[in-house]
């Protein structure tokens, strides 16, 4: 599956490119029976729906060009937009994230917690900290990168 999403992102790369948008994750899945290919794209100031649709009739006409077919078997394509609380994954994901409210899901308990949100403060290759409010105070949590199994960005009520 690996090998047919790298061909993929290899031959529509450009196109997304050509647009402005930015590639936010691809994926090639099987659920149920059925192979998805997923491609999540995002713009600067957001993408709407008529720009993923046209997105998504270029990305299909290319894929249909493809010799030889890098699909084994029938797949769906589906393109849409990350949403707001899209997954933190790339440099200028993070670069964003700084002073923004985030949704952190761990491997294990940090003080007894699996999960928090909060402002991320500052982030490193080793280490982010996140300012928590716990009640009625703020507190200022380091957590381990290894110790992160998933990071996005959160809406705070």
């Amino acid at each position: 599956m690996a090998e047919v999403k790298d061909f993929v992102l290899a031959e529509i790369s450009s196109i997304i490119e050509q647009r402005n948008d930015e590639l936010v994750e691809c994926e090639y899945v099987k659920e149920k029976g059925q192979n998805y290919l997923r491609i999540y794209v995002d713009r600067e100031n957001g993408i709407d729906m008529d720009e993923i649709a046209s997105l998504s009739e270029l990305i299909s006409a290319k894929l249909d060009e493809l010799t030889p077919d890098p699909f084994p078997d029938p797949y769906v394509l589906e393109l849409s937009s990350p949403g707001v609380e899209r997954p933190i994954k790339t440099k200028k994901d993070w670069e964003k994230a700084l002073n923004s409210y985030i949704h952190v899901g761990l491997y294990q308990k940090l003080e007894d917690e699996k999960e928090f949100e909060g402002t991320l403060k500052s982030f490193n290759a080793e280490e982010i900290e996140l300012e928590v409010k716990i009640k009625t105070r703020r507190k200022q949590l380091t957590i381990p990168r290894k110790l992160i199994a998933n990071i996005r960005f959160a809406i705070e009520f």
